[in-house]
Parts: structure tokens; sequence; C-alpha cells
């Protein structure tokens, strides 16, 4: 069984693989000093929960956009499951695709593995719009290379700040409003933030379809995908695990190594 481990600016995502099915998946926080004891005693009770033991752990890849996790991470895995885990970015890791931009060293790592999820699910070209910290639009050409895309501040980034940088106005939970015209603060707020992404999100794309110059598909995922299901008509799928497969393929891509 695989253990697929992507650490992010909020969440540690944790998953488990049995082949080619997701079989179960986690949250934590993301504590970049959380020591890998600290990890390993949350993971094996939740692993208990599922009727499995530490045993059933025979490989492990990591993914993170915090630099600071991957040694805790690492021993985590080197120590608890007695496998070196394959570090995604980490020197003669073949991602199986290219990263065709300026500076292909500044990509993170989530939003290659978008990349290489979303072709392996759907082909390409295709944009992955990614609902995380920030808000992503990953490009994917016909062969499955990152191409660049666009980066907006994440929804709960937007409602913090506009609770941090005024005096009257609450802090709230991300929601879809029964109506656009709010009728009180709260009700503002929600149909700002949502309405606003809702045009963010089909702004974004109309452009990047029509820079890009032919059909693409454009599926979402993120913890705040689902969110937006079924409120416009440009994004054809949800799917939340889109990372985590990115992280299946290239494990398989370089276990033998």
């Amino acid at each position: 069984m695989l253990l697929a481990i992507n650490a992010n600016n909020t969440n540690t995502k944790f998953a488990l693989f049995e082949d080619d099915r997701l079989r179960v998946e986690w949250r934590a926080q993301t504590f970049a000093q959380r020591t890998a004891d600290e990890y390993a005693v949350w993971l094996t009770h939740l692993m208990q929960f599922e009727g499995l033991g530490r045993e059933a752990i025979d490989g492990a890849v990591v993914a993170t956009v915090v630099p600071s996790a991957t040694f805790n991470l690492r021993g985590l895995c080197q120590r608890y499951f007695a496998c070196e885990p394959l570090v995604v970015g980490a020197p003669g890791v073949d991602l199986g695709i290219r990263a065709l931009v300026d500076r292909p060293s500044e990509v993170g790592a989530d939003r290659l593995l978008n990349a290489i999820g979303g072709h392996r699910l759907f082909g390409g070209p295709l944009v992955v719009v990614d609902f995380g910290t920030a808000t992503s639009f990953d490009v994917v050409d016909a062969e499955g290379n990152f191409r660049g895309g666009v980066i907006a501040p994440g929804i709960n980034l937007s409602i913090e700040a506009l609770h941090m940088n005024t005096a009257q106005l609450p802090r709230i939970a991300p929601a879809k409003p029964a109506k656009v015209i709010g009728t009180d603060t709260i009700g503002c707020m929600q149909s700002g933030v949502f309405w606003g992404y809702v045009g963010l999100i089909e702004g974004v794309v109309a452009r990047i379809r029509a820079e890009w110059g032919s059909p693409m598909r454009v599926i979402s995922t993120g913890g705040l995908a689902p969110l937006f299901e079924g409120v416009t008509d440009c994004i054809e799928r949800i799917v939340p695990d889109i990372t985590m497969q990115g992280m299946l393929d290239v494990y398989r891509r370089n276990r033998k190594h």
C-alpha cells in the first residue's frame, strides 16, 4: 500500500492507495515544526480506524510547497514505515512532463502534480482550477506539459484579509448565499466572496481559452471546489484528488529507481 503525503501551505493531506484505488485520506493543519513522532502517533491511530497497521505501508511519496516540512515527513516514512520516500522535485526524480515556463524551478510541486494528475485522468489541453490557499489556474498542453497559468488569492485568504483590515466586518465562512443582493452585513459579504469568485473563475478561464486559441477542458480540485458545483458551466468536473493522482503517477514512474 502506498502512503502519499502532500504538504501545502494550509493543510497536509495523507492518502493511502491500494493499486489504483484511493482507499482513504486525512488532513492535518500544516505545521513545519511537527516532528516525525507526532505525525506517527496521529497517523497510526487513524490507520487503526481503518483496520490497518503500519506494516501495510510498503512505499511512500512526499510532495510539499513548505520545504522546512520535508525533513520530518521523510523521517516519518523512514522510522515508522521502514521505507525511503520518493520526494517530488528531488534531483533525479522523473515527473514525465516538462515545465515549459520562464523559470521551471519556481513552479510549486502541487501545480506540477495537478498537471500530471489532470492529464492522466482527462488528457489535454486542459485547465486545472485549484481552490487552495491560493486559487490557481494550471494550464496543461496536449502532451501533459505544464504551460503556466494564473495565481489569485484564495477564498479563505480573501475573507481573512477583509476581516482583518476593516473595523466592523466580521470573519465569515465561505458559503453559497441564497441571493445575490445581500440584506445584512454577512449576506453582503458572502455574496461578494462567492459571486466574486464565480466571476473570477469565468473571466480568467475565458481569457485563458481565448489566448490558447483551441478548445480546452476545465476541471477543478481543492478543498473548496465543491462549493462551486453546479453554479458555473465553465467547470466540467470536480475531482478532489487530482494532486494525489499525480503523486501516484510519479511514484510508479520512479519506483524502480
